[in-house]
């Protein structure tokens, strides 16, 4: 096992290795209005984005033309893999590419101070420790520099049943886990609902909000589907080879398949982005 920072947790890591390509093949990219908010806010093309936490690069390619420079950083093998698999594809294609991966974590930033333009936490921030996140942001952030950390809402739209289904399936995953995983083995989550206030207790920022958006994409049913079981928790669930959510996911999936009847539909995501000013 690796070194790993204190304030980090082994489980939060393990818990995203062995599907990646799930993961990758269903969830969203980053969308374009991220680049346009926080750009807005910078006021200047950035020369360096940190992406933490960034998995398989979902959240870190769409700055390949906005920035000087773009280092993705993600502490699991398979997710960071993954990323440079992509990366090595897109070399392949493009010339100047400004993007490379890192191992890292969020409270040991391999940068010296003040030297980063932006950060961002791409449906990352709550596997965290806030605290010390936050403060080793603050000390590689440049002066007017931002700290963004930003996620979408689950599930996106569908059917009020189909949605409902979704929902109730990660809340009994979560249940499932809590009773049946070891302890020393469990994720920890912290509340997405605080991440503006830690921002804003932090005292490292001289100002602090947040900002709602949304952004539409086509899906079907089967990226529907597999959106629910690119979750974390579902998939510790059949990793474990717990059997209390087959019958549930199959009626979920027998919901979906009855709202979207082999069709391709615009789902809405919708976000939330926390975002602080250096």
């Amino acid at each position: 096992m690796s070194y790993i920072p204190e304030g980090n947790r082994q489980s939060n890591v393990d818990r995203f290795s062995g599907f990646e390509d799930t993961y990758d093949r269903h969830r969203p990219g980053a969308p374009n209005e991220v680049i346009r908010i926080l750009n807005g806010y910078l006021g200047y093309k950035p020369a360096l984005v940190l992406d933490i936490g960034c998995g398989t690069g979902l959240s870190t390619f769409i700055w390949n033309k906005h920035a000087g420079q773009v280092i993705g950083i993600e502490p699991n093998d398979d997710m960071r893999s993954k990323a440079e698999s992509k990366l090595y594809s897109l070399m392949n294609e493009q010339r100047d590419v400004k993007i490379r991966f890192m191992s890292g974590y969020s409270n040991r930033l391999e940068f010296p101070d003040e030297s980063a333009d932006l950060i961002t936490c791409s449906q990352s921030f709550h596997w965290m420790e806030p605290v010390s996140t936050l403060a080793e942001a603050s000390r590689v952030l440049k002066p007017g520099g931002v700290f963004a950390a930003y996620d979408c809402d689950w599930p996106p739209t569908a059917s009020w049943q189909a949605e409902q289904a979704y929902v109730e399936l990660l809340d009994h995953a979560d249940e499932l886990l809590s009773a049946k995983q070891n302890k020393q083995d469990q994720a920890l989550k912290h509340d997405k609902e605080k991440h503006l206030a830690n921002i804003r207790s932090s005292g490292a920022f001289r100002y602090a909000r947040e900002i709602v958006f949304h952004n539409r994409e086509l899906c079907d049913s089967e990226r529907y589907i597999g959106l629910a079981l690119s979750q974390g928790g579902i998939q510790t669930v059949m990793k474990l080879g717990f059997s209390e959510l087959d019958e549930e996911i199959e009626r979920f999936k027998a919901l979906v398949a009855e709202h979207f009847q082999d069709r391709t539909l615009e789902v809405l995501f919708s976000y939330r982005m926390r975002i602080g000013v250096k």
